[in-house]
């Protein structure tokens, strides 16, 4: 990072029984880089209390909201206040906080989706490129190894031109609810539309399959064909989807992505199809990358390796044989994130090829993405286009 101190850090959200927001703190500590030092963790200033008293901050540091806490941190020094905030808040407070950080100056790191709307997406990139602050998407997926392995296979003309995408993302957890008596009641908030907006499905783990599909490849989808449907009675909102893609370019794609897919837990999947061969890589066992062509048996890499990429290696903090996973990938996102930070506070320029974190920009695309993938459904399955990010 080249900094001669830790990145002072704020959070809003992921109070008590927040499991994102555990993550996130798990994250950060993993290179010893950063510090959290205030944050705002609860729409309960009771709760956000507690939550600050459970992480060992000082109380003065602990804030009701998040407006208290724009204000409390500008009042300090320079060099006490929060370099960045990390939101991981619900969906639909993700702009309102984002922007009032901006605003006042200070980096931003926001969970995934970017925001309620790709409206609002919109406006939000009007408001980083004028600050010229860091702002980095927590797309998790795109920290793993391997990821990064496939990408640089992709760039470097080892799949030669792409004909096909298939990217899956199966979840099962929410199939017991089939099995209790509907009441119309909203157990989970991203089925409540005014909270997660227009989709709970597509918009939660779906453009987490289409992010990946988009780092790896390259592709920008132009058009999508897409069936949503809701399995689980008294919910507003889609618990399963079916997509097909035409990618700019040519290729063409499957994405898949559904919360009653019993027995699967968190099988995110992708394979990629070029002329040369093909790439495939499973996040349940994400130290593997297959290769594999018509005229040869599959070939494994494995992360840790120093056959890979720089950019798999840069990524790798144990040996070969030493797996690594979530949390590490998570890191990987926030290391890139500081190191932009690092550089804005240092005065340094930008390397060549820039930081290798989702950005707003992808942030846009994920939410043109989302709103598309509803608006087929809506027609009934009709071809629509994908807005540019």
């Amino acid at each position: 990072m080249k900094l001669n101190r830790k990145l002072r850090m704020g959070m809003v959200g992921g109070g008590r029984g927040a499991f994102i927001g555990s993550v996130h703190r798990m994250a950060t500590r993993l290179d010893g880089e950063i510090d959290l030092v205030a944050g705002c963790f609860s729409a309960d200033p009771a709760k956000s209390r507690l939550s600050g008293a459970d992480l060992f901050l000082a109380p003065g540091r602990v804030y009701a909201t998040y407006q208290d806490m724009v204000r409390g941190e500008l009042a300090l020094p320079a060099d006490q206040r929060i370099d960045f905030v990390s939101i991981v808040t619900r969906n639909n407070m993700h702009y309102a906080v984002a922007k009032a950080f901006l605003e006042a100056g200070i980096h931003v790191i926001c969970d995934k989706p970017l925001c309620f709307t790709l409206a609002e997406g919109r406006k939000l990139r009007a408001i980083v490129r004028k600050s010229g602050l860091v702002f980095a998407l927590t797309h998790n997926y795109t920290g793993y190894p391997m990821v990064k392995e496939a990408r640089a296979w992709v760039r470097g003309g080892k799949l030669g031109r792409l004909l096909k995408v298939v990217v899956e993302y199966p979840q099962g957890y929410a199939i017991t609810a089939l099995e209790q008596k509907a009441d119309g009641a909203i157990s989970n908030w991203r089925m409540d539309p005014s909270i997660a907006g227009v989709s709970n499905c597509m918009g939660d783990i779906g453009t987490h399959a289409h992010n990946l599909a988009r780092y790896i490849t390259g592709l920008e989808i132009e058009e999508i064909c897409a069936e949503l449907s809701t399995f689980i009675p008294g919910r507003p909102l889609d618990d399963d989807g079916n997509c097909l893609l035409r990618f700019a370019g040519g290729a063409k794609g499957i994405l898949f992505a559904s919360q009653v897919s019993s027995g699967d837990e968190n099988n995110l999947n992708i394979r990629v199809y070029g002329t040369k061969g093909s790439l495939e890589w499973h996040q349940e066992d994400p130290n593997e990358l297959v290769f594999k062509r018509a005229d040869a048996p599959p070939v494994v890499s494995r992360r840790g390796n120093s056959y890979l990429s720089p950019a798999a290696q840069d990524a790798t903090r144990t040996p070969f044989a030493h797996p690594e996973g979530f949390i590490e990938a998570f890191a990987n996102v926030y290391r890139a994130a500081a190191t932009a930070i690092a550089d804005a506070a240092a005065g340094r320029k930008a390397p060549k090829g820039g930081y290798d974190f989702p950005t707003v920009d992808d942030g846009i695309a994920g939410m043109a993405f989302i709103e598309s993938a509803v608006k087929s459904s809506q027609r009934g399955a009709r071809w629509v286009k994908v807005p540019k990010a």
